[in-house]
């Protein structure tokens, strides 16, 4: 099967119909109009595997895509255009231009925890940008598998976009394959692997990874709003976003009055009996929630604690101050627990912040601008958002990517669009005037050629 569809995409891409912008268009409008058609199906796919909410789908799912799409389908056009670059004096009289091209055969390998957006979220800048793609959806989300592939069969020929469902042999057996392109969101683990794979052939890579994302409330910060939206960014899927915030730095004047505020703010969210309430998720696998079991194990809980192995349900669960060296702070947690860690001085906040690589998302709570300032400026991460949570990946014009261990290149909208397309170079020369200095046998004094630097 594998082979088969890899065949497909080289004799339709061989056939130059993906460049054409209106054959992309003509395809993202198909696109468009089944997921419209589809949107309460593919709710009802995301809600029998992991029990999302169906307001967290449409806002974090479908309607993102659908906003994707319709940006792409306004400006692919625009997008595809060569762009003209000031010509050298050294080619003179000359035309240079940027044109556009797509790579070729792109493998999208996506995750379980957002099973629809990260999965079509970069086919539409891969079909944008002219190429043709194969899907590998996550095998842990099978009823979203299912009709992603039922969508894709539907709208495109299987030699144009393609699905392929499986588990980690089918995975393998991708990227033994070569493409020309391979996009992966996953952990970083994996993400290893397939970077791996893809040096074989010199294959360019986008990695969306995660990372342990710090959060600072610091002793300026409006601790009632910091709770609100931290508790919004952090519960929002139960935890399982890549960008949501893994611990809090608090500054130890504000601990109290911040816990307080997270107790409230959790329970205004979700009730009193929070198994109970149609707006929580459940952890989408049974691996990943016996993990989370375990890092509890030993911790002092402030808020929550309570699990239900029947649902794969874990509470928003608050721990007081943890060991470092707990699994709980080892390493990303990707679920509804949040440890909270005081800090006195900002000497110990950065030694905290220096304990781990590089997030994928930084976020600070502070009315001080200067220290927002300087936060932002010194530490690397993906993205960031000052007194908010996860935000930053609402608008299209900013890049959503990592940086070292927490991802390779950034995408949504144009950004998208750039990331599938290969940047050719290109010069026209005229031929009416030939200057005779550059050929050999050389004539002109060295002392001249040093002068040319201020030609380029």
């Amino acid at each position: 099967m594998v082979e088969q569809l890899v065949q497909f995409q080289n004799t339709f891409f061989a056939s130059q119909r993906t460049k054409e912008v209106h054959f992309r268009k003509q395809y993202l409008k198909r696109l468009q109009q089944e997921i419209l058609a589809q949107e309460d199906a593919i709710c009802d796919a995301i809600y029998a595997d992991f029990k999302k909410p169906r307001f967290e789908s449409l806002a974090t799912e479908t309607q993102l895509v659908l906003a994707e799409l319709r940006h792409a389908i306004k400006k692919v056009e625009e997008w595809s255009r060569p762009t003209s670059v000031a010509p050298s004096w050294t080619n003179f009289p000359s035309k240079e231009w940027i044109q556009l091209e797509p790579f070729g055969k792109v493998l999208i390998m996506a995750p379980w925890n957002y099973p629809f957006m990260l999965t079509i979220s970069p086919l539409i800048g891969a079909l944008a940008a002219g190429n043709t793609a194969v899907l590998k959806p996550s095998e842990l989300s099978p009823h979203t598998s299912a009709i992603i592939s039922a969508i894709v069969q539907k709208v495109f020929p299987p030699e144009y976009v393609a699905v392929v469902e499986g588990g980690v042999e089918v995975s393998t057996q991708l990227l033994a394959e070569k493409w020309e392109y391979i996009f992966f969101t996953g952990s970083t683990q994996v993400g290893k692997i397939v970077y791996k794979a893809a040096a074989e052939h010199l294959t360019p890579v986008t990695l969306e990874l995660g990372g342990k994302n710090p959060c600072i409330v610091d002793g300026t910060a409006n601790v009632s709003l910091a709770a609100k939206r931290i508790a919004w960014g952090k519960f929002i899927n139960a935890g399982q976003t890549c960008i949501a915030p893994d611990y809090i730095l608090v500054h130890n004047t504000q601990k109290e009055a911040f816990v307080e505020a997270m107790k409230a703010q959790i329970t205004a969210f979700y009730g009193q009996d929070i198994k109970q309430s149609a707006d929580f998720a459940r952890i989408t696998t049974e691996k990943h929630y016996q993990g989370l079991k375990a890092m509890l194990e030993g911790q002092r809980i402030l808020f929550g604690g309570h699990c239900d192995d029947g649902q794969r349900f874990v509470e928003p669960t608050l721990v007081d101050e943890p060991d470092w060296g707990s699994p709980v702070m080892e390493g990303e947690i990707f679920g509804p627990i949040l440890p909270i860690i005081s800090y006195e001085t900002e000497e110990e906040l950065h030694r905290n912040l220096s304990r781990y690589e590089k997030p994928l998302a930084f976020y600070v709570f502070s009315g001080d601008k200067k220290f927002q300032k300087r936060m932002m400026a010194q530490y690397p991460f993906g993205g960031g958002t000052i007194n908010d949570t996860v935000v930053h990946i609402s608008n299209k014009d900013l890049p959503f990517g990592g940086v070292g261990n927490s991802g390779i290149g950034g995408y949504h909208g144009k950004h998208s669009f750039d990331l599938f397309s290969h940047k050719k170079s290109l010069v026209r020369r005229g031929t009416w005037l030939d200057v005779p200095m550059r050929y050999a046998p050389y004539k002109i004094p060295i002392r001249w050629v040093k002068k040319f630097k201020h030609l380029f």
